[in-house]
């Protein structure tokens, strides 16, 4: 009796390494995730350099931190960055193995995967959007549609992610929700400029139009 049960605990510790190994796997495999929180100081993320960390902290700790992430985020004026030059070519996959691009062109275009379902944290958690409480579907990019940077003095990126007052930033909806069927706001990367009491960059502001301050994360190999 006691082999019987030392045997079934032996199988059963087996099948568990195994399931745990699975789910390793395809977290290893993760190349795309929104961040489940952002850094919490509004639109100031410390710059492409703070953004990129807090990526590449939030894949380290999902398991997935052997790869070099990057945020998609643009930034202003001299020496401007494009969002969509920073991310790698592609394809990138969901924590749930799902491919939700195939490259660049794939990603800004039409025929892209992304959606609520699809757009998932690196933790493969659903992020709440329209008419969920709270709502969390504002994403911080600072991009154009096409993934270039703004030209003008207007800010789009909270003073290239430095601020968390006055100023504003792009924002992209995750869920790709809009209020009309041809609405802008259903873009993923160019919906609306943020806005609020605050001036458009804090962590307030941003809640207040939908928001959490989180932001898209690609691994760039």
């Amino acid at each position: 009796m006691k082999r019987a049960t030392g045997l079934m605990l032996i199988g059963c510790a087996a099948v568990a390494a195994i399931g745990f190994g699975v789910a390793q796997a395809q977290q290893n495999a993760t190349t795309f995730f929104v961040t489940s929180a952002g850094p919490g100081k509004g639109g100031d993320l410390g710059g492409l350099e703070g953004a990129d960390r807090h990526c590449q902290t939030l894949a380290q700790a999902a398991g997935a931190g052997a790869k070099t992430w990057h945020a998609y985020l643009s930034t202003q004026g001299a020496g401007a960055v494009n969002a969509k030059d920073r991310i790698g070519k592609g394809p990138w996959t969901n924590a749930k193995g799902v491919v939700v691009a195939k490259d660049v062109a794939d990603l800004h275009g039409a025929s892209n995967n992304l959606s609520k379902q699809t757009s998932l944290s690196e933790k493969g958690e659903v992020i709440n959007g329209r008419g969920d409480t709270p709502n969390r579907h504002d994403a911080l990019t600072g991009a154009q549609a096409d993934g270039t940077a703004f030209a003008g003095a207007d800010d789009r990126t909270c003073g290239n992610w430095t601020k968390s007052s006055a100023g504003a930033a792009m924002l992209g909806h995750i869920d790709r929700q809009g209020l009309r069927d041809d609405d802008p706001s259903k873009s993923w990367n160019a919906s609306h400029p943020s806005r609020g009491p605050d001036g458009g960059c804090s962590q307030a502001d941003l809640k207040s139009t939908g928001g959490d301050g989180l932001f898209y994360c690609f691994a760039t190999n």
